[in-house]
């Protein structure tokens, strides 16, 4: 189903479970606490979990809904139709009940809903119209079987790896290898006019594939799941096939270019939460992008004198920083010590409320690198969480960079500020945890979240954190900003036509200053891994910047920074728009009424 690559990787960027959870309340208290719009808009939500977990029943069970552990998705050929039916039906039914419905958050909700279906019947069909339908099999495999086999899952919850597996492979009885099920859909999706995949990603899955037969490996024998060497076996021999059969018949068929269709890339954007038009977008951002490499010429200059430096340009002076590596095997030490730091310079400055625990993090495995080659948040259980914490997981390579592609960009002590302040406290860790603890709705925890919404926050915490930072920290700040204001307008000019690789790779590699490893996986973010995405950084950052200097113009003397950033998170992971309502019609009221 072409439907399951996306919805396991939204599992890697869900909004997590509360990291600071107490004691698990029982169903009577859980009840009470839970206002009626809630209990309401949850019963309709429910409907849509219900619905798309018979066809992909991996998202619920990576959500925490337990009964769906084991459960592989449904990859028969008429799944898309039967999908698309079933979507319109609850469509439908959400489209009379916001009719009648008198409570305008319950309203809201329902819209949300209702979103999310459009964009998945209308993914659908375009993919159908233009794609012909071919799946990286082993990566999507690998996230599955990884979010069972976890330290973030519970251990009585382990074992159901092996049943995945088990089905994945066809070992189980009445079940087909899923590598077999691929190539069919592959055949039948077949057309006069439709494009495949892009020649480079083709190439590269191919050649991760031993990656993700040992990064599944690994993961049984880490865990100790017993019985698995018959069903581990038999997709060594799948996965080893289906890359012969990729080579063969795949690749004669993939398109010499990145480029989407536009209405492709135009579903990107939406999906991502991006609903400006991409060339205004881009007009922003290349105006951003030089005012920030200004801050960084200021910065440098500063920094070579603090060190004695003779180097004051910004090529310099990062070449200086770089050459101060941290080892890999120090690095999470030397992470986890600036994460403190972050932590009690959140709470010294009032910047806003920092949880007690410990914030969990560790390097990433060469499976996990392979598949996804950038630092990020890996989220736990998001219902029915008992106190699992997300995971910071630091990428210190590329594996599909070439020999020599150095990839230095977060392995030295000036990057670790900024990166940490994104992935862990304030950003996204401390994102994901308020969103359960403050209580939302499960419209606006499971179907509201875009990455506009999560990475406006992310980097909007790494802006409140940089004036506490050193020198050096700020000027890798900046340029992780510059890379922002980058992405949002290299993504759309690729995407259009309107640049070419090189060109594109001279601005991150000449001007912002980033490795050939970092590079390269950034050009591929924007061709194929995730058109769209990228540029939801920067839009998302700059909404919330404008609401923020909105709110201090409104309150003057009034403002209070812990106070806004706490009701913030409180909102849950939201569109802009909703979070931005409710700063005007009641946080800035009540502060009003106060002053």
């Amino acid at each position: 189903m072409k439907t399951f690559a996306a919805a396991i990787a939204l599992v890697a960027l869900m909004p997590a479970a509360p990291a600071f959870a107490q004691d698990e309340p029982t169903q009577d208290a859980a009840a009470a606490a839970e206002p009626a719009w809630v209990e309401t808009s949850n019963a309709y939500t429910q409907k849509l979990i219900d619905f798309e977990a018979q066809f992909y029943p991996e998202g619920a069970s990576s959500s925490g809904y337990e009964q769906y552990d084991g459960l592989t998705f449904d990859f028969s050929l008429d799944a898309d139709e039967r999908y698309i039916a079933g979507a319109q039906a609850l469509r439908a039914e959400f489209a009379a009940a916001m009719a009648m419905e008198p409570d305008p958050r319950v309203k809201q909700d329902l819209a949300i809903l209702i979103d999310s279906l459009d964009r998945s019947i209308e993914s659908s069909k375009l993919s159908d119209t233009y794609m012909l339908e071919w799946h990286e099999l082993p990566q999507s495999i690998f996230y599955s079987v990884g979010e069972m086999l976890s330290d973030q899952t519970a251990e009585n919850r382990r074992a159901s790896a092996l049943q995945l597996l088990r089905k994945y492979t066809g070992i189980e009885e009445g079940y087909e290898p899923y590598t077999e099920q691929a190539k069919a859909h592959f055949e039948a999706s077949k057309g006069e006019g439709k494009i495949g995949p892009y020649d480079v990603e083709v190439r590269e899955s191919i050649d991760k594939i031993p990656t993700f037969i040992a990064g599944i490996r690994d993961l049984f024998e880490k865990y100790e799941i017993d019985g698995a060497e018959e069903s581990l076996d038999a997709m060594e021999a799948q996965f080893t096939d289906y890359g012969e059969w990729t080579r063969e018949t795949v690749l004669p068929e993939a398109r010499d270019t990145a480029r989407l269709p536009e209405e492709l890339y135009a579903l990107s954007l939406r999906n991502v939460g991006i609903d400006m038009d991409p060339r205004e977008a881009m007009s922003q951002a290349r105006r951003g992008f030089y005012e920030i490499r200004a801050q960084m010429e200021a910065l440098a200059p500063q920094i070579a004198e603090k060190n004695g430096w003779p180097e004051t340009d910004m090529a310099g002076v990062m070449k200086r920083l770089k050459a101060q590596t941290i080892a890999n095997d120090r690095i999470e030490e030397f992470y986890r010590g600036i994460n403190r730091q972050l932590e009690d310079m959140a709470r010294t400055n009032d910047i806003v409320s920092i949880p007690d625990t410990e914030l969990q993090m560790r390097v990433a495995s060469e499976a996990e690198s392979a598949a996804q080659p950038a630092p990020h948040m890996r989220p736990p259980r998001l219902i029915g969480n008992t106190g699992e914490q997300g995971t910071f997981v630091l990428t210190v390579g590329n594996p599909t960079a070439g020999e020599g592609d150095a990839y230095d960009d977060f392995n030295f002590p000036a990057a670790a500020w900024t990166l940490s302040a994104h992935e862990a406290r304030p950003g996204h860790e401390l994102q994901f945890a308020a969103l359960v603890e403050n209580g939302v709705s499960l419209a606006r925890m499971l179907y509201a979240f875009n990455s506009v919404n999560v990475e406006g926050w992310a980097l909007y915490a790494e802006a409140e954190m940089m004036p506490h930072e050193p020198i050096e920290g700020q000027f890798i700040a900046q340029q992780f900003r510059l890379l922002r204001a980058a992405r949002a307008f290299l993504d759309p000019a690729l995407n259009l036509g309107l640049m070419t690789r090189d060109e594109a790779e001279y601005v991150l590699r000449d001007e912002a200053l980033f490795s050939p490893g970092m590079t390269k996986q950034e050009l591929d973010r924007y061709e194929y891994r995730m058109p769209g995405q990228a540029g939801s950084y920067y839009y998302g950052y700059r909404k919330l910047i404008d609401l923020r200097v909105e709110t201090e113009l409104a309150l003057g003397a009034d403002f209070d920074e812990k106070e806004f950033n706490d009701f913030l998170l409180a909102q849950g992971i939201i569109p802009l728009e909703l979070i931005a309502k409710a700063v005007r019609e009641e946080f800035i009221p009540a502060h009003k009424r106060a002053s």
